[in-house]
């Protein structure tokens, strides 16, 4: 953590950079609502480069999926 390698899993963080990453990519997010799951790394990889790689993965996932299906 002091070198700066902490994983970000704060909920609203998070979901701050999926709804950004889902308004840059409406098609996307049209696709997982097909259930294109696939899909999801897309919006992921957005997530992660925006957090400069320190997002959860799993947890990205976790809150893209629940987002989707609301």
């Amino acid at each position: 953590e002091s070198e700066g390698l902490a994983v970000v899993s704060d909920d609203s963080a998070l979901e701050a950079a999926i709804d950004q990453a889902l308004a840059e990519n409406p098609d996307v997010l049209e696709k997982l609502r097909e259930g294109k799951l696939q899909a999801a790394g897309a919006i992921i990889g957005s997530v992660m480069k925006a957090m400069a790689g320190k997002a959860d993965a799993a947890k990205v996932r976790e809150l893209l999926m629940a987002k989707v299906s609301e």
